[in-house]
């Protein structure tokens, strides 16, 4: 059983859910990363999606796309993302780390060396945003040849025979995207969160976590009733931009909105 797996099956035991950062490794600079990974697993965070910067994540919203571009100023990798988790393993042998990017620097680096180098750093799950899993046979094998989950991304007009392919292909987790549009952008509509869900589940027995429009401990809230997780990403990485030179003052706003959701989440 993989860590995802174990985690997700400890949770919905314990009735329940999952609270999972994003941050992008590096930002603002590579030695924020790791302490800050450890203050959130202190503040009740159960999985941890670290970002691998890009110099072009379409994905992302200005706020993310800002933070890969400081990380990439200080020169941060694939490479010094894997070993980042290497470290972090030293003292966390619990808390499942997936690595959240782009295909490019995984296909510089070969699918096999990269599915090496994580499974050698102990990632738990890899997603990527731009393999959809009709094109990623390859570096799925790899992965789950490595005990590694990959993680693939539903958005709000995913039709049930996608559903049911990325369930096929993926596992840990489906993440699903409750927003159309990038990262940070838009309010949650619950009513149409509830619908899709009903449909995923329909078509999945993987978890569902949801992400995307996730910025309080209220929204935090709302959405772990509707699924098994809760991603928050920009709103965490707003903080890090909005104290940069004051980096202790980031790292303590970020501990209290995600100790104030995790409370949020468990009442």
């Amino acid at each position: 059983m993989s860590r995802l797996t174990g985690k997700f099956a400890e949770l919905a035991k314990a009735g329940r859910k999952a609270l999972i950062p994003f941050i992008t490794a590096g930002d603002p600079n590579p030695d924020f990363t790791l302490p800050m990974m450890h203050a959130m697993v202190a503040a009740g965070v159960d999985i941890i999606e670290l970002g691998v910067p890009f110099s072009d994540p379409m994905a992302d919203g200005p706020v993310i796309q800002r933070a890969s571009e400081r990380a990439l100023a200080h020169k941060m990798s694939l490479r010094k993302v894997l070993a980042l988790v290497g470290e972090f393993r030293k003292t966390d042998q619990q808390t499942p780390v997936v690595l959240m990017g782009y295909v490019n620097p995984i296909e510089a680096m070969g699918y096999e060396n990269f599915a090496n180098a994580a499974q050698q750093a102990d990632v738990d799950g890899v997603l990527t945003v731009d393999l959809p899993p009709d094109e990623a046979e390859e570096c799925v094998a790899l992965l789950k040849a490595r005990g590694i989950d990959p993680i693939f991304l539903l958005a709000p007009n995913s039709i049930d025979e996608r559903i049911k392919m990325m369930d096929a292909a993926g596992s840990g987790y489906l993440y699903y995207v409750s927003l159309k549009g990038v990262t940070g952008a838009g309010h949650l509509n619950t009513a149409d969160v509830e619908t899709k869900l009903k449909q995923i589940r329909g078509n999945t027995k993987l978890p569902v976590a949801i992400g995307f429009g996730v910025k309080d401990a209220e929204t935090a809230k709302t959405v772990a009733n509707l699924g098994d997780g809760v991603v928050v990403g920009s709103a965490l990485i707003s903080k890090i931009e909005a104290h940069q030179d004051d980096l202790a003052t980031a790292q303590q706003q970020i501990v209290e909105l995600l100790a104030a959701m995790r409370q949020a989440m468990d009442s």
